[in-house]
């Protein structure tokens, strides 16, 4: 028989341990709502798309409820998600439900699973990658890795959801990390490819380069971004996405026309969310 000393010090072990199994992709506790601004809206905006990194290992307690708040403070109908754990979005999107009464479907497109970064099991580790919350129903959900993904593996994925109550193909993508522009430029030669097979499309993603580098060439030729004031030759001011101060963060717009867009630093991330309103051409 185990006494009641033993019988507490092998639960406390127990729990050690599958702290430690679990990984880095810890849980946020209790999560309480966090205030929104007084004109936050009340439902999802059906005109509106959103891009984030969230920064993967940017976990502090707390910050996927931060997360939640910084996205239902938008409400957009379409939010691309990068640098995403799995268990990280779950709970974004379970927050968004519970405390926003924003419902979300989710789709996902991890490139590795990583005990490291997204925690799980060691033989069964977390998907780390993209993910899309769209408020409508998602089909034709693809996942793709780029043949050479540079110092990490790197893709897109693409879904068709519905924006503006049309059906529209959206791609979420992250690049290669910086000093490696020979491997961006592959990779958006073959994530253009697909863009330009679809007369109404949106890009969200981190492509790790500001607008004037020759890698986004062969995007600019397809699409606008939803700055107005940005591109491969901006006469204006392009707006930092970054905490560096850069604009790597776009949403390319092909079939639609921004009526409005915003950066919005965050504490939460090294990337700012950016959001865009949109009707058809």
């Amino acid at each position: 028989m185990v006494s009641g000393t033993g019988v507490r010090w092998l639960a406390g072990a127990m729990i050690v341990a599958c702290v430690a199994l679990v990984g880095p992709s810890a849980p946020d506790g209790v999560p309480v709502a966090k205030p929104l601004p007084a004109d936050a809206p009340k439902d999802v905006v059906p005109n509106r798309v959103m891009t984030w990194n969230i920064c993967n290992p940017c976990n502090a307690s707390g910050f996927n409820a931060g997360r939640a708040a910084e996205i239902a403070t938008y409400a957009p109908q379409v939010v691309g998600l990068q640098e995403a754990c799995v268990r990280d979005v779950e709970r974004i999107r379970d927050h968004l439900e519970y405390l926003y009464g924003l419902v979300y479907h989710v789709e996902y497109g991890s490139v590795l699973h990583n005990w490291g970064r997204c925690g799980g099991m060691p033989w069964s580790p977390g998907g780390f990658g993209q993910a899309i919350l769209s408020a409508a129903p998602m089909t034709g959900h693809v996942n793709v890795e780029y043949p050479d993904g540079g110092s990490e593996d790197r893709g897109y994925m693409a879904v068709t959801t519905q924006v503006d109550g049309r059906p529209v193909r959206v791609f979420n993508t992250h690049l290669a990390q910086r000093q490696q522009e020979a491997v961006r430029a592959k990779q958006t030669r073959v994530l253009a490819a697909e863009v330009a097979q679809h007369d109404r499309t949106i890009v969200l993603g981190d492509f790790n380069a500001t607008p004037d580098a020759s890698e986004l060439t062969g995007m600019w030729g397809l699409a606008a971004d939803a700055d107005p004031e940005c591109g491969p030759s901006a006469i204006g001011i392009c707006e930092p996405t970054t905490d560096w101060q850069s604009k790597f963060d776009y949403i390319f717009l092909r079939g639609f026309v921004p009526l409005e867009h915003g950066v919005h630093p965050s504490e939460y991330s090294d990337h700012s969310p950016v959001h865009a309103d949109l009707r058809r051409a």
